[in-house]
């Protein structure tokens, strides 16, 4: 009677041995023989593609089954069309990690057109850094400082690529906050276009993550060629410890909201990776695991510092808690923001 009981009170636990280690080798061994996309919302050559084909060169190394990586580029509408894609029509069983402009993630909640997604589904993976932005000129703009910028006598040209993104509603709330006098150009694919138009004087400047403007503008903001005039960050970024501060020109508690929620919070999201909703949970956080581990990789470290970018990650849950505080903005500020970015 005795030896009955202890192997019904010991069988809980034999069962939960088994599932484990039965589980666990059917999730790992999924990724053998694989080929795992990593999709780009953005033109090569800026942040999003360099950061994502860093990403791609290591992330098959933490997957158990040890996978083949491919990364593409997925252009149009600023990423828009990509996190559509990927909510609506992209198999999830995760197989295929899209990156996309999390700016984007904020359309949902100011009612933009052409938003197909609902951003709480998305089974977010984490940021191997979180871009924080600036806004810089050509020298030749004449706009060499915040100062002459709110001087200016006529609209100053900066380029963007779609409503959603970094590079058009940065300057779109600095425009409200500060009555600028500047005129948002939109339109181009990524970064990499807008700089070519800079260099050729079709545009001023731009604002946006000052990852992908040293990326492609290092040398001739070193030269002189390029004055960054504003960064968003408090305290400065170490890159730029003598470039004002936006919050310091901010002049009521109404001016830092705005700041905050239509330029800071989205900071967090910019990078953003993540998975179609109702990918299976095992693997999800397989991934999530995986690209930490390539995020603090001694490979991947050494290619971001020879990139001249920093690795700043934030897992997925910190995404997702993110997220969700989007749809518990105020109606008053939402409205008033939505104003600010139709």
């Amino acid at each position: 009677m005795w030896r009955r009981s202890l192997s019904f009170a010991w069988l809980p636990f034999v069962l939960s041995f088994w599932i484990a280690n039965t589980a666990y080798p059917s999730t790992h061994d999924f990724y053998k023989g694989k080929t795992v996309r990593i999709l780009v919302g953005a033109s090569a050559g800026g942040a999003f593609d360099t950061w994502g084909r860093m990403v791609g060169r290591y992330l098959g190394k933490q997957i158990p089954g040890n996978p083949v990586v491919i990364v593409e580029n997925v252009t149009g509408a600023g990423g828009l069309i990509l996190a559509n894609q990927v909510y609506k029509s992209t198999r999830p069983d995760g197989l295929t990690i899209a990156t996309f402009n999390g700016g984007l993630l904020m359309g949902q909640i100011l009612g933009r057109p052409g938003i197909e997604f609902d951003a709480r589904k998305f089974e977010y993976l984490g940021v191997p850094t979180k871009f924080e932005s600036v806004c810089a000129f050509s020298k030749a703009s004449g706009i060499t400082s915040f100062e002459r910028w709110k001087a200016a006598k006529a609209p100053v040209k900066v380029g963007g690529t779609a409503p959603g993104s970094n590079l058009v509603d940065i300057p779109k709330v600095l425009m409200a906050v500060f009555g600028l006098p500047t005129q948002v150009i939109a339109g181009y694919k990524g970064f990499a276009e807008i700089r070519l138009a800079v260099d050729g004087g079709e545009l001023a400047g731009a604002c946006g993550g000052w990852d992908g403007i040293k990326l492609l503008w290092g040398r001739q903001i070193e030269a002189g060629d390029v004055a960054v005039v504003i960064q968003t960050k408090s305290p400065p970024l170490a890159d730029l410890p003598k470039v004002p501060v936006l919050m310091d020109f901010a002049n009521n508690d109404d001016d830092r909201q705005l700041i905050e929620v239509g330029i800071q919070f989205p900071v967090l999201l910019s990078l953003a990776y993540a998975l179609p909703p109702a990918t299976p949970k095992d693997r999800v956080q397989l991934l999530r695991k995986a690209l930490l581990d390539t995020w603090a990789s001694a490979d991947f470290l050494a290619d971001v510092q020879r990139a001249r970018l920093v690795a700043d990650p934030a897992t997925g849950e910190e995404l997702h808690k993110t997220v969700e505080r989007l749809f518990t903005l105020k109606p008053a500020v939402a409205g008033k923001l939505k104003e600010i970015l139709k």
